[in-house]
């Protein structure tokens, strides 16, 4: 026969696996806004102020990327200490 305690845990775990692809979804479309938004900021500087080598899009571009992946490395952190509690 089966244990109920072994098909909660398992339940558990399968719920678990579930909100953790839920939650990592949402930060992939969050690092994506982040990034987006921060390009099109860069291309509406640089429509403003022409230049010849489109700074700020590159400037705004690389700076979003890296708040972006600041943002991922945060969440991550944090739910791996919540899991480790």
């Amino acid at each position: 026969m089966t244990d109920p305690k072994e098909s909660k845990n398992q339940k558990q775990n399968k719920d678990s696996r579930i909100n953790s692809y839920a939650r990592f979804s949402g930060i992939a479309f969050q690092m994506i806004a982040i990034i987006g938004l921060g390009s099109y900021a860069g291309v509406k500087l640089d429509e403003k102020f022409i230049n010849k080598y489109s700074v700020f899009t590159i400037i705004c571009s690389l700076a979003s990327v890296g708040i972006a992946m600041y943002y991922v490395i945060k969440q991550v952190t944090d739910f791996s200490n919540k899991e480790n509690k």
